[in-house]
């Protein structure tokens, strides 16, 4: 076994746990065979894997976001200009909190504060499609093929889209209250290293209470398409014979809302039942960044026009994405 398959197998998807629970079912006299022992492992591995990773993830980023308060973060992107500044927005996106609801705050306080209409899309689009958190526990499920390309093309979705709405300068759309708004230079003080660890751990904590009932929600919807669902009805209405399985996977996305810890078991179970691989990224993409909850919040920030405008540059690049990921599946699995 090489030290990829390792890392890949046993260190990000954690199979050594799989196979513990396993045999700790099977000592308690549950045959972890059938479908309700397969549903309670599934449910169980999934559960204890994600919110391990989702620790550890959260621990690490929000130290990194401690060096990137909305001030300090404002004044980076206030250096760039064109394309220039739609990349490092959609960068800065990256290391952001990771559900689209989280996001919409800071982006009220970039765009009151001046900056460009199309940088603080930018930046709105990525934070909750490719944060780093995504990337990792998509290399623990997909492999880091699919991992680096699903947060590539997430990136340039973002730098587009934010591009597209700085050309149709759409300023106007945004409410009055946030335009006329003026951002308050607050020094930021030097942080220790504990003061740091700190906060991190105490962003751990608080993302964990708040995600949890999503990841029970989704690791439990998972264990059921797992173990439940024939897989004849999976791959008829998301396999390769049917050319709508991407818009059928967005559509159905938008209405939920988790962050990418309660769409991963999903996706995870309704890839192995032969859902195509583009269908799937892009019921999580769907999920991630256009949820009906972060819309509304949306919605009291910018008028209608820009709301629909942003709805329908996001659900195109996830739609371009998903059929692209399905060319491509056979070469990047």
């Amino acid at each position: 076994m090489s030290i990829g398959t390792i890392i890949q197998d046993e260190v990000l998807g954690m199979k050594w746990l799989n196979r513990l629970i396993g045999t700790l079912l099977s000592f308690l006299g549950l045959n972890a065979d059938s479908r309700i022992g397969a549903s309670v492992q599934f449910f169980l591995y999934d559960t204890i894997k994600i919110m391990v990773l989702l620790g550890f993830l959260i621990l690490v980023i929000s130290y990194i976001q401690s060096y990137f308060p909305p001030e300090r973060s404002r004044r980076i992107l206030g250096r760039f200009h064109g394309i220039g500044a739609n990349i490092v927005g959609a960068l800065l996106g990256t290391v952001t909190p990771f559900c689209s609801c989280s996001s919409i705050p800071l982006f009220i306080g970039f765009t009151s504060a001046g900056l460009p209409l199309g940088v603080t899309f930018s930046f709105l689009i990525s934070s909750p499609m490719v944060d780093l958190g995504s990337l990792v526990l998509l290399m623990s499920i997909f492999g880091w093929k699919v991992a680096v390309v699903y947060v590539v093309l997430g990136l340039i979705v973002a730098v587009i889209g934010g591009s597209l709405i700085e050309r149709l300068h759409l300023e106007d759309q945004v409410e009055d209250y946030i335009r006329n708004g003026h951002a308050l230079d607050v020094p930021q003080n030097e942080l220790l290293f504990k003061d740091r660890l700190k906060y991190a751990w105490e962003q751990v904590v608080s993302t964990a209470r708040k995600v949890f009932p999503y990841v029970l929600a989704g690791v439990g919807i998972g264990a059921v398409i797992h173990n439940w669902i024939p897989e004849a009805w999976v791959v008829a209405a998301l396999g390769g014979n049917n050319p709508f399985g991407v818009l059928i996977a967005t559509i159905v996305g938008v209405p939920m809302y988790a962050d990418i810890f309660g769409t991963i078991p999903i996706a995870e179970a309704l890839l192995a039942k032969g859902a195509l691989l583009g269908v799937v990224l892009s019921f999580m993409m769907a999920v991630t960044t256009l949820s009906l909850p972060s819309l509304i919040m949306l919605r009291k920030a910018v008028k209608p026009k820009l709301l629909g405008i942003f709805i329908a540059i996001c659900a195109a690049g996830i739609v371009i994405v998903g059929y692209m990921f399905n060319v491509i599946q056979r070469w990047i699995i």
